[in-house]
């Protein structure tokens, strides 16, 4: 999703319609789709809107502050930390994983899912129609598994369950998620080891682990987990 410039220094801004800020709920409530959507966050306007924010090409300033480069920093060493990537945090019961933004095709509220009759696996839910397209949906908590009890403070938080379409040298899957907090930038060095701690199969298929924000998220590799997933749909 994210896709370098020629010349990241002399890229364009990209301007987007922030409809949300005017008519939406941080304006003046004129937004005739808030009827039917309530938040903007719900409306597929705002998805667009981020979706072109995502696709824009990096300016040079850009990665700099996604490598957390201080202003303070040598120029010289600020150039080290130009390489970064970029991953899509969100929350399956009371753990938080990110997948690379590379591998994620859509991020969309949850929808209808029909079960399949007999199904291997519990990780398989069924199938969903996305834009038209029958898509196998997969229960990230069954796949890795993980305890579908939250604790206390997850369950206390006001986010909204999403689905989110990845695919990676394959058809797309849809992954239903408890809540998305967003796009996190990192550099190769922030990458950390996967702890000796960290519970059932996610060890198994993550690169590492990044602090984010007094968490820590693990960073699933899609290889490994397209992987299984292949292997579950057998």
């Amino acid at each position: 999703m994210l896709h370098d410039a020629p010349d990241r220094a002399s890229a364009p801004l990209l301007r987007v319609d922030d409809c949300w800020n005017r008519i939406g709920v941080r304006g003046d409530h004129s937004c005739p789709h808030l009827a039917e959507y309530s938040r903007c966050l719900n409306c597929p306007v705002f998805a667009q809107g981020a979706a072109r924010l995502l696709d824009r090409p990096l300016r040079e300033a850009d990665l700099v502050r996604g490598a957390d480069a201080g202003a303070d920093m040598p120029r010289d060493r600020a150039r080290e930390h130009t390489t970064t990537h970029s991953a899509l945090a969100f929350r399956v019961a009371g753990e938080w994983l990110a997948l690379p933004t590379h591998a994620l095709r859509e991020v969309d509220d949850i929808r209808a899912i029909h079960s399949l009759p007999h199904r291997r696996t519990r990780a398989v839910l069924g199938v969903v129609n996305v834009r038209g397209a029958l898509t196998v949906a997969v229960s990230l908590a069954e796949l890795l598994n993980m305890e579908r009890a939250a604790d206390a403070s997850q369950s206390a938080r006001s986010g909204y369950p999403r689905m989110l379409v990845a695919a990676h040298d394959s058809e797309p899957v849809a992954l239903p998620v408890d809540e998305v907090e967003g796009v996190v930038r990192y550099a190769d060095d922030a990458l950390l080891p996967v702890p000796a701690t960290l519970a059932h199969a996610t060890a198994s298929h993550a690169r590492g682990v990044l602090a984010w924000r007094e968490r820590t998220i693990g960073l699933l590799d899609p290889a490994r987990l397209f992987d299984s997933i292949a292997r579950s749909l057998r």
